[in-house]
């Protein structure tokens, strides 16, 4: 007998339908599994045959063929062993049929018979959704995650026993229903709660930028000796940034998703990414790859944060993969067999120190490099590279009496409320624009619109883009900057000294 299951198939950020296509005849004992299945579709054979046995079922004893469709597709990942399973089942006459067709099955099955969560699960629902499929069986750990997408009927079951059962007594099993919480996202921002800016002592300038980079979603460099509190101030940014919206959190989820980080959370991702890699990752990595790519951290930190600490650290070449990313917020991974686009729009904050003994320009140890040794360090750096770093900060180190008082800065909330009314009226300003989220976003039309300058701010960027050897790209960061901090101010026109507090953050570019 015949028996066809759907189920699904991740290709990038997206899903493709896949049939499981299962036949039982005539024949010597066996299996055959077609359709371009990888290892890990090749070893469900034996792990359906000892689960279905263990689980109370009759594995039939006859010759059974599995075509996934499309043939040319290929199939990866153990989410195959829910639908296999549900087709030998379906095509021995030991469940019921008609449901079949409209429901994506997916799960990865233990050999006791258990379902256990997979990766991809939200993509896949959101695909069944636009495809008018009625609904997903799925693992109980990924019933939430799917949940999420409206206008589906999801059911979340614990083993091959419940599923078998439920085929045959739909009647019996309500659907699950998402966790209004979830949705509303209530107490959003706890994993940032006890990192709070209030710890700070001291560097007033260097909270101010970060306060602008929140605002504006610009990119933000901290440049000091050791201890000065570049990592400190940088992990705190997330605390000032605005919740994610439901939207925004879709898409994080949808990524975090398929790179297969919610398996056994089920729920949106509510706070923005803060990833954090290594300075010996590879460009890969960082950008997302593979021989069937996959997101990368510029990818897993979309809609938030990527903080690169000890920059110069990393190799100049995998530094040199964010300069496109950085500028278009997406990336293109091309592969022989597959090209997808992956979403990174990201703000990136790094940190380094000045040279190579870390006390170049300190005002209390000297430092014990030469020129060349300094000029080598800061060559890991291109100029492109830091053209598109909006803000680049000195950090100096902390006096004696600085270091002995009690914080007395602004708490990580306070900031958070400045931050969300300039979100605001940059939101305001940019209806009209479903693109734009931030002033970092805007293009060159954008700029001659929202960033007009009287004559004396004019003169102002001129003299500076001639003392500074700007760009026309580093002239039009300062002009970005320049109306978020107009805006954190309340202002609609940008005035000469917000264009000057601006210039201030380009010069760090030039030190070396």
């Amino acid at each position: 007998m015949l028996a066809r299951v759907w189920s699904a198939s991740i290709v990038g950020i997206d899903a493709v339908k896949v049939g499981v296509e299962v036949d039982v005849s005539g024949g010597l004992p066996g299996i055959v599994l077609l359709g371009l299945p990888d290892s890990a579709v090749q070893e469900s054979k034996e792990r359906v045959k000892a689960t279905l046995k263990n689980a109370g079922f009759a594995f039939p004893q006859r010759k059974i063929v599995i075509n996934l469709t499309p043939a040319d597709l290929r199939k990866e990942g153990p989410s195959f062993d829910l639908p296999i399973s549900v087709g030998i089942l379906a095509a021995s006459e030991q469940v019921n049929a008609d449901l079949l067709g409209d429901f994506l099955f997916l799960g990865e099955v233990s050999l006791d018979g258990s379902l256990r969560a997979v990766a991809g699960v939200l993509p896949i629902a959101a695909t069944a959704q636009k495809m008018g499929i009625a609904g997903l069986v799925v693992p109980i750990d990924n019933a939430q995650e799917a949940a999420v997408v409206e206008g589906l009927t999801v059911y979340g079951c614990k083993n091959l026993s419940e599923v078998a059962d439920l085929l045959n007594r739909p009647s019996a099993y309500k659907p699950v229903k998402l966790d209004e919480t979830i949705k509303t996202g209530e107490n959003p921002g706890l994993h940032f709660a006890n990192v709070d800016l209030q710890d700070v002592k001291g560097q007033a300038h260097a909270r101010r930028a970060l306060e602008i980079a929140a605002a504006g979603g610009h990119n933000l460099i901290f440049v000091g000796p050791p201890g000065s509190g570049k990592t400190m101030l940088a992990r705190r940014l997330p605390g000032i940034l605005p919740p994610l919206s439901f939207a925004e959190a879709l898409e994080v989820t949808r990524i975090h998703s398929v790179a297969g980080l919610l398996k056994n959370r089920g729920s949106l991702v509510r706070d923005r990414p803060f990833r954090s890699p290594h300075h010996s990752a590879s460009g890969p990595s960082l950008v997302g790859g593979g021989s069937f790519p996959r997101p990368g951290e510029i990818s897993l930190s979309h809609r938030g944060i990527l903080f690169l600490d000890e920059l110069t650290e990393f190799k100049r070449d995998v530094l040199e993969f964010l300069r496109q990313p950085l500028e278009d917020g997406y990336v293109t991974i091309s592969r022989t067999r597959q090209s997808i686009t992956l979403p990174a729009q990201f703000t990136l904050v790094a940190s380094t120190n000045p040279c190579p003994c870390g006390f170049y320009g300190d005002t209390i140890q000297p430092c014990t490099c030469s020129p060349r040794q300094r000029e080598s360090y800061w060559a890991k750096l291109s100029g492109p590279l830091m053209d598109r770093i909006d803000l680049q900060v000195a950090v100096n180190r902390l006096k004696p009496e600085e270091i002995t008082q009690q914080p007395t800065g602004e708490s990580s909330i306070s900031v958070a409320k400045r931050v969300q009314q300039a979100r605001d009226r940059t939101l305001s300003r940019f209806q009209g624009e479903p693109n734009l989220r931030c002033n970092a976003q805007m293009q060159s039309r954008h700029l001659q619109k929202w960033c007009k300058l009287d004559d004396t701010a004019r003169n102002l960027l001129e003299a500076a883009i001639r003392k500074l050897g700007l760009s026309a790209r580093a002239s039009d960061r300062i002009l970005k900057v320049a109306r978020t901090i107009a805006d954190l101010a309340g202002e609609d026109e940008l005035q000469a000294h917000h264009v000057a507090e601006a210039i201030q953050y380009r010069t760090i570019d030039r030190m070396q």
